[in-house]
C-alpha cells in the first residue's frame, strides 16, 4: 500500500517537522519513504509545505501532484492551494483554528481540529502540527504512536527531546479529537 500526504501551513508551524516525524516512523515501520519539502521565498511566515510518501514498494518520484491521499493544512492559504491535490475519496484534515471557512468538495472526508486551543491546553502552543498528527494517526492506523515517539529522538535535538511527554499528550489529544 503507498500513501501519498501533503503538510502545508506557513513557516513556523511546524509542517516540516509534521512530515519528517511521517517520514521516520514510516522508515521503523520498514516502509520506503520520501519527504520533500518546499519553501516559499519568505525568511519567516511564508508558506511551506512537504510532500511525503509511504510504500511498501520503490518511490518512483517524490513529487505528490494531484493525487494525494491525505491532506493536512494549517493555514487558510494551504487549503485553496491544496485541497484540489486530493484524489477522491481522500481525506483532508483542516486546523480550524486558523481556518473558518469549510473545504468545497463533497467527494472526501474531511475533519476540523481545532488544533491551536488543543495545543494551548497541552501547555505547548507550537504542539498543533503534533495535535494533526495524532489525528492523523488515528484516522490512518499506518503509524503507530511508539514509531512516532522514537522518530521524536530522530527529528528534535536533546533540548527539545525533553518536551516528549508533552508532545505525546498533544499527539493523544489530537486522536481524541475525532472521538468527541
Amino acid at each position: 500500500m503507498t500513501e501519498k500526504i501533503i503538510c502545508a501551513g506557513f513557516g513556523g508551524q511546524g509542517v516540516m517537522v509534521l512530515g519528517k516525524l511521517i517520514a521516520y516512523a514510516g522508515m521503523l515501520h520498514d516502509r520506503q519513504v520520501s519527504w520533500l519539502p518546499s519553501y516559499g521565498p519568505e525568511m519567516r511566515g511564508g508558506t511551506a509545505n512537504c510532500h511525503v510518501i509511504l510504500s511498501e514498494k520503490p518511490i518512483g518520484s517524490p513529487i505528490v501532484s494531484g493525487d494525494a491521499d491525505f491532506a493536512i493544512v494549517m493555514n487558510k492559504p494551504s487549503l485553496d492551494k491544496f485541497e484540489s491535490s486530493l484524489v477522491p475519496g481522500g481525506r483532508l484534515l483542516v486546523n480550524s483554528s486558523l481556518i473558518s471557512d469549510k473545504a468545497s468538495r463533497d467527494d472526501i472526508e474531511v475533519y476540523y481540529i481545532p488544533a491551536n486551543e488543543i495545543a494551548s491546553e497541552c501547555g505547548i502552543e507550537k504542539d498543533s502540527n503534533l495535535v494533526m498528527l495524532g489525528a492523523y494517526l488515528e484516522l490512518t492506523n499506518l503509524i503507530k504512536e511508539k514509531e512516532i515517539i522514537e522518530a521524536f529522538t530522530k527529528v528534535f535535538d536533546n533540548e527539545k527531546a525533553k518536551l516528549i511527554p508533552l508532545h505525546k499528550k498533544a499527539l493523544e489529544k489530537g486522536a481524541e479529537s475525532l472521538k468527541i
